[in-house]
């Protein structure tokens, strides 16, 4: 009886062991930026609140490397947090936004009334 126990063990364990409950988490869709500007965006910069320290562009992200209307952009190298972003548009004109929270996992948008300190 000792032996169809292990047995018994052995197989919860293998059965267990491939079950979703005790699999990895699969990996959510990550952070997004949808686009409600009424313009193509063809740069985004990220900075910490404050900070004025804007990272990489991340409109690179997207295969045509521009982000239209009603469009969103998978977001990488990025914690949840709070946010400033400098928003740049093809005519030349760039923008700011203020204190966009950013969260795991969800998305966020800018719109025409997000933007400020435009220049052009």
């Amino acid at each position: 009886m000792p032996r169809l126990a292990a047995v018994s063990i052995v197989a919860v364990a293998a059965f267990l062991a491939g079950s979703p409950a005790t699999s990895a988490q699969s990996k959510g869709k990550g952070i997004r930026l949808w686009n409600l500007t009424t313009a193509t965006i063809s740069s985004f910069q990220l900075s910490l609140v404050g900070q004025d320290a804007f990272g990489a562009n991340q409109t690179l992200n997207d295969k045509d490397k521009e982000v239209d209307h009603d469009e969103r952009l998978k977001i990488t190298e990025v914690e949840p947090g709070r946010y400033d972003a400098k928003v740049g548009y093809a005519d030349g004109r760039q923008c700011l936004v203020r204190g966009i929270e950013i969260r795991a996992d969800a998305v966020f948008s800018i719109a025409d009334k997000d933007l400020v300190q435009c220049n052009k």
